[in-house]
């Protein structure tokens, strides 16, 4: 316990450790065998420090586990925010941090060596330059001060234009509530809501996936990436996939293009141009680890024009196997008993991406799609089974296993029947 500190240097470990007790949730000690006991502990008692209204422990044969419960459409923000404001600091950074913006209040522009000097003169406090000159330049990069250059003159002054702005418009507040809530990074609508003491008292999100607050972090660098069209390197890390030694490390080089966010699950993907293997691939942001830009890209505007003519044959976001070029053609035939079950016709227009419907006979329509990979259309398709009355497609596997589910699930029955099971 006594080497226990709430605060943290390295937000990417914390981060693996909130993601597996918010989303998987469940684990007990030695779940945990990547790192050792006593990191495992200290991960624990960090979040219970931050997310003690949210922590539930579960008792099991196996030992004691935590896990997160957090229902989003009952809380004003997000608690996840809490993680990104527990980085560590020294001494010294927490007292030139008031000290410099308590100077610099008056929007006089100041030099390092001023600043320094009034330090001393002004607060009787010693530091030398270059910490000074190191925690200005890191401010103006954090975007709280701002830099100007006259000949070899260096100065440094507030930039307060932002809460000035919100000063004069307080109904931007709201705006800042409803972003917080909504909107990705939404931990810097909550800061400055934070910052002028409002509390967001308007808005409710009934769905929302507040972990993905964990990965904006990357998320932000994949954007300013694309903003500059430039290449990335990524360091990726699969959340499932383990091997001997652990989780399953690898990298990719990709031109990322666009982020694909999931209706269903919420779950966000980079998509992005990997010039080794020729071809569109998505890869999970809760994989990805690290970004780094390496360098101007090309043909990024084409590749971008491709990639939306292909997302029009895009199901979900999978663009098949490396060595695929071509698209699947999926047909189902589907009884819709009319005029009763016109709702069920909808459903195919409004949600079949694409697909053509046709009539072929009374109460008998055909469902038409061409698509990279047919296997995300399946749980779709289960949704209509029942009415389906043939389904064939020219990716043969997609074919089988949906045949092979159905029967499963017909002997399934069959033995619930003999056995008096109740389903």
């Amino acid at each position: 316990m006594s080497d226990f500190q709430e605060l943290i240097k390295s937000f990417p470990k914390t981060r693996e450790y909130v993601r597996d007790f918010f989303v998987y949730g469940f684990k007990t000690r030695n779940d945990f065998n990547e790192k050792s006991p006593r990191t495992y502990d200290n991960e624990r008692r960090r979040l219970e420090c931050w997310l003690s209204p949210f922590v539930r422990k579960d008792y099991a044969s196996n030992g004691s586990n935590i896990s997160l419960a957090i229902d989003s459409n009952l809380l004003d923000t997000n608690p996840l925010f809490q993680v990104w404001k527990t980085k560590s600091f020294t001494d010294n950074d927490i007292v030139l941090h008031f000290l410099i913006l308590d100077l610099l209040q008056g929007g006089e522009a100041m030099t390092a060596d001023e600043i320094t000097d009034a330090l001393i003169t002004e607060y009787d406090v010693l530091f030398d330059i270059q910490a000074v000159r190191r925690k200005c330049n890191a401010y103006v990069k954090e975007g709280l001060l701002k830099k100007a250059k006259s000949g070899k003159t260096v100065t440094f002054s507030l930039d307060s234009s932002i809460a000035l702005w919100i000063n004069a418009n307080n109904n931007i507040l709201d705006a800042l509530d409803f972003y917080q809530m909504a909107g990705n990074f939404g931990i810097i609508g909550n800061v400055l809501s934070e910052q002028f003491d409002h509390h967001n008292q308007s808005f409710r999100v009934k769905h929302s996936f507040f972990v993905h607050s964990l990965e904006d972090e990357v998320l932000l660098d994949l954007v300013d990436a694309m903003n500059k069209k430039e290449s990335i390197q990524l360091e990726i890390q699969s959340p499932k996939q383990k091997g001997s030694s652990g989780k399953i490390k690898n990298t990719a080089v990709c031109v990322p293009l666009q982020i694909f966010i999931s209706t269903r699950t919420g779950r966000r993907f980079l998509c992005g141009y990997v010039a080794r293997n020729k071809r569109f691939t998505c890869f999970r942001l809760d994989a990805i680890k690290k970004a780094t830009a390496i360098g101007q890209a090309d043909r990024y505007d084409e590749l971008s024009d491709k990639l939306n003519r292909n997302r029009q044959h895009l199901w979900g976001v999978s663009f098949q196997g490396e060595t695929k070029r071509h698209l699947d053609r999926l047909t189902m035939t589907i009884q819709i008993l009319e005029p009763s079950e016109t709702y069920i016709l909808n459903r195919l227009k409004n949600e079949g991406r694409g697909g053509t419907v046709t009539k072929i006979a009374r109460n008998t329509y055909q469902y038409e799609v061409e698509v990279f990979d047919c296997n995300e259309m399946l749980p779709w398709i289960r949704t209509f089974i029942g009415r389906i009355l043939s389904l064939e497609c020219t990716a043969k596997s997609v074919e089988r296993r949906f045949y092979q589910d159905l029967n499963t699930m017909y002997h399934l029955y069959r033995e619930g029947e003999t056995d008096g099971t109740i389903f």
